[in-house]
C-alpha cells in the first residue's frame, strides 16, 4: 500500500512540473515575462493544501476504486484477490431478492425525493422573509440559522427526546392532553423515515436560506419597482423576477442538498439504529465496511452511489441548461 501511495504521489509530482513547464512555456509564447520566484512562492504556499488533500482525499478515492474490484477484509489487509465485477454482481442480487440494499435504496430515494424540494422551499421562503426591510428581521435570520452550527449528534439526540416513546417525551406528553396514548414514531415504518426528513430539512435549511438571501441581493430593486407599475401582483414578481434572478443560486443549492441528501447516514443511525426501514445507502455502505468488515464489497456500493449520483448531478445542470 505504501509502494502504491509513493508511485501515485510521484504521478502527481511529474504531472505538476508538467502543469509548470506548460505555464512558463505560455508566457513566454505571449512575452510574458515569467516571475519564477513569485511562482515558486505559490506553489509552495499552495504545497501544504495539496498535501493534506492528496492524503485525506485523492488517495481514499483511489484505494476505494480499487477495493471495490477485490475480496479485501479488513481482518486479511495481506490476503487481497482480484474479482472483478464479482461485487457488483453479488449487489444486484441482492436488490433482486430484496435484500438489505434493496431497503437501502427504497429508503435513500424517499429520503431524497421528499427533503429536496422541502428544505429547499423552506430556505426560499425564509430567504424572502428576512430579506424584508424591517426592524428586527435579523433577528430572525440568526434564529433560523442557529440549528446549521450544531452538530447533527446534538441535533438527532434532541429530535429523540421530543420523538421520545414514553409519555415523558414532548410530543407524546402534548398528545396526552388530547387523551392519546403514547406513540413510538421511530418504530413506525411509514412514518420514522419521514420524521428524519423533518429533521434533516428544519437543520439544513438555515443554510441555504443565507445562500439564497445573498442572491436576492443581486437582484436589481427598480426590477420591482417597474413591475409595480404596471400592476403585476407578487406572485407574477416572484415567477417573472425573483426566480429567474435566482437562477444560478438555485442549481447550486439544488446539486448540494441533493449530493447531501443522497449520503445521509448520521440521522438513522443515531435515532433509529439499523432497521431496514431506515437504512441509507452510506449506512449500509458503512455497515459492509465497518461492521462486517467487508472493505471491498463496502467499496463497490461506495463506486456505484458515485456513479449514479455524479449522473443525476450533470442531469440536472443540463437540464437547467446552466454552463
Amino acid at each position: 500500500m505504501g509502494l502504491i501511495a509513493l508511485i501515485i504521489f510521484l504521478v502527481m509530482a511529474a504531472v505538476l512540473g508538467v502543469m509548470i513547464a506548460l505555464d512558463i512555456r505560455k508566457a513566454k509564447k505571449n512575452n510574458v515575462k515569467y516571475h519564477f520566484k513569485q511562482c515558486v512562492i505559490g506553489y509552495l504556499m499552495m504545497a501544504p493544501a495539496v498535501a493534506l488533500a492528496f492524503i485525506f482525499v485523492l488517495l481514499p478515492i483511489l484505494f476505494s476504486l480499487g477495493y471495490a474490484f477485490t475480496d479485501y477484509h479488513m481482518y486479511y489487509p495481506n490476503d487481497i484477490n482480484v474479482v472483478g465485477f464479482d461485487n457488483f454482481g453479488t449487489l444486484f442480487k441482492e436488490i433482486g431478492m430484496k435484500g438489505e440494499l434493496y431497503h437501502a435504496i427504497l429508503n435513500t430515494l424517499l429520503f431524497v425525493v421528499c427533503v429536496v424540494p422541502l428544505q429547499i422551499g423552506l430556505a426560499l421562503v425564509l430567504a424572502l422573509f428576512t430579506n424584508r426591510k424591517k426592524r428586527g428581521v435579523k433577528i430572525f435570520k440568526i434564529c433560523f440559522f442557529a440549528p446549521v452550527v450544531i452538530s447533527l449528534t446534538v441535533t438527532s439526540f434532541l429530535w429523540l427526546q421530543i420523538l421520545s416513546p414514553t409519555e415523558s417525551g414532548l410530543l407524546n406528553s402534548f398528545l396526552g392532553m388530547f387523551g392519546i396514548a403514547p406513540v413510538d414514531f421511530l418504530a413506525q415504518p411509514g412514518t420514522a423515515m419521514l420524521w428524519i426528513v423533518l429533521l434533516s430539512a428544519w437543520q439544513g435549511c438555515g443554510y441555504q436560506m443565507l445562500i439564497f438571501s445573498s442572491g436576492l441581493t443581486n437582484i436589481r430593486d427598480d426590477l420591482y419597482e417597474a413591475a409595480s407599475l404596471d400592476g403585476a401582483g407578487w406572485w407574477q414578481k416572484f415567477t417573472k423576477i425573483t426566480l429567474p434572478g435566482l437562477r444560478s443560486t438555485l442549481l447550486y443549492i439544488t446539486i448540494t442538498v441533493f449530493v447531501g441528501a443522497c449520503r445521509v447516514m448520521i440521522q438513522p443511525m443515531l435515532m433509529t439504529g439499523y432497521q431496514l426501514h431506515t437504512v441509507t445507502l452510506s449506512y449500509y455502505m458503512y455497515q459492509l465496511g465497518y461492521g462486517s468488515h467487508l472493505i471491498g464489497l463496502s467499496s463497490a456500493v461506495a463506486l456505484l452511489m458515485t456513479i449514479v449520483i455524479g449522473t443525476i448531478t450533470l442531469l440536472q445542470r443540463k437540464l437547467l441548461r446552466e454552463k
